[in-house]
């Protein structure tokens, strides 16, 4: 599903405008943008949770050449699906 089909199933479920639902969309994407920006974390129980994970310095490899490399310490933004997601997906229902 792409950002126009996830804007018309939202505008659908919703019983709302494509423009609204749109613009719902867009608002929830600046929101979880800023706030993994400040280095917080958003737990939607039984979805999962939008964090940040620091990844250490390390060296790596060029693969074409084999010359070892610096790669630098970074923050990554990460999803950890919650239970009753992870259950939805293998088709069970959680307890």
């Amino acid at each position: 599903m792409n950002r126009k089909e996830l804007i018309d199933a939202l505008a659908t479920k919703t019983g709302s405008t494509k423009v609204a639902a749109e613009n719902n969309l867009a608002a929830l994407i600046e929101i979880i943008g800023a706030t993994l920006t400040k280095g917080e974390s958003i737990a939607l129980v039984g979805f999962g949770t939008f964090e940040v994970r620091k990844r250490a310095a390390r060296v790596g490899r060029n693969p074409k050449t084999g010359a070892e490399l610096k790669i630098k310490a970074s923050k990554t933004p990460a999803f950890k699906p919650g239970a009753t997601l992870k259950a939805a997906v293998n088709g069970a229902k959680k307890k």
